[in-house]
């Protein structure tokens, strides 16, 4: 219990730190950080695997490629959705999920050891 809600503070960690690294992408708040932080955990543990196994032929196509645009169109959808946290665009999301992707594991591996 204790080692998720440090998961999830360590992601929400690495959400405020991209949207500081990031002028695109905009955090209004913390709470908002929190939530958005929630929804991507959710959303990454229940819609990305069935994406990925019913896009499964384009990302073999792409050699694994199209797991990024996945990642980037859960990104976006999270940003539309939660109040407070702002991605504009697919190129932002693009480039925020593989910014938030490394922040996130470079935070986990120092904070989770």
């Amino acid at each position: 219990m204790i080692r998720l809600l440090l998961v999830w503070l360590v992601n929400t960690a690495s959400l405020v730190l991209v949207a500081y690294l990031m002028p695109s992408i905009r955090v209004s708040n913390l709470a908002a950080a929190l939530v958005a932080a929630l929804a991507l955990g959710l959303v990454n543990t229940i819609v990305r695997p069935i994406l990925i196994l019913l896009t499964l032929p384009a990302t073999i196509l792409t050699l694994g490629l199209f797991i990024f645009v996945i990642n980037a169109l859960l990104f976006w959808a999270v940003g539309a959705f939660v109040q407070g946290f702002v991605v504009p665009s697919f190129w932002s999301a693009f480039f925020g999920s593989l910014a938030y992707s490394i922040v996130s594991w470079l935070l986990s591996a120092l904070v989770l050891k």
